[in-house]
């Protein structure tokens, strides 16, 4: 009883916690696909270097290689990656174009997973992210 104690514990400690913010963003949603999709457009804001084998994605930020599995995508609307790291978890993370039907605006909806305690960072690290995305598409 004890030691089934402990699991549930120390299993509870790792879960993550869901977040999701919206980045309005002045840029067609065409062209803003191409910067959250492909590997030359991700590398321009989300990570120094970024490279894809098929399903499989490499990205390089200060020599530090991470790989995230894309998971699913939607053309012109969304792309959704796993980190491998993460790959038995159900833990994602989603960059989503979204356009309001009346007036047309644009925003990115970023969806992510991180530990309770380090959600600020988290979001820090987004915002630094987008902030990024809207220098090189110029609507910053």
């Amino acid at each position: 009883m004890y030691i089934l104690s402990a699991i549930n514990i120390i299993s509870t400690m790792d879960e993550k916690i869901k977040f999701e913010m919206e980045f309005p963003i002045h840029a067609s949603p065409q062209l803003l696909y191409q910067y959250i999709s492909t590997p030359s457009g991700l590398s321009e804001w989300f990570a120094e270097n970024v490279n894809s084998r098929g399903e499989l994605f490499r990205f390089i930020w200060d020599g530090v290689e991470e790989q995230a599995k894309l998971v699913s995508k939607k053309s012109g609307e969304r792309i959704k990656f796993k980190w491998v790291v993460d790959e038995d978890a159900s833990y994602y993370f989603e960059i989503k174009i979204q356009v309001d039907e009346i007036t047309k605006d644009v925003s990115l909806i970023v969806t992510d997973f991180t530990e309770e305690d380090e959600l600020e960072e988290a979001k820090m690290l987004w915002e630094n992210q987008i902030s990024d995305l809207k220098q090189v598409l110029g609507s910053a």
